[in-house]
């Protein structure tokens, strides 16, 4: 039988050229898609962090965790437009189970 929903998590670096309102507009942007394409959705921003490695020659970035339950198809969906943002440096999204 094909999975109805699940717990999905993402995490996200957002670029901290981007400024304040830069990135509370991404953040927010993210948190109303997954809103509108699933439930349960939970923000945490951990905020400036240094990185293992630097990425396009930038040593911090700024990781939001993102927690949601959606049928299957919307994490593809939100891993291309993740993709494809400008100001995000890496995302990941992982299924948690039922």
């Amino acid at each position: 039988m094909a999975k109805v929903s699940a717990n999905y998590e993402v995490v996200y670096i957002i670029d901290p050229a981007q400024g304040e309102e830069g990135i509370a507009a991404l953040v927010a942007k993210f948190k109303t898609l997954a809103e509108q394409n699933g439930s349960a959705v939970e923000v945490e921003e951990w905020g400036n962090r240094k990185l293992a490695y630097p990425i396009q020659f930038k040593s911090e970035g700024y990781y939001v965790l993102m927690t949601f339950t959606s049928a299957p198809a919307f994490p593809r969906e939100l891993d291309r437009i993740l993709r494809i943002t400008d100001g995000i440096m890496r995302s990941l999204i992982v299924c948690k189970g039922e």
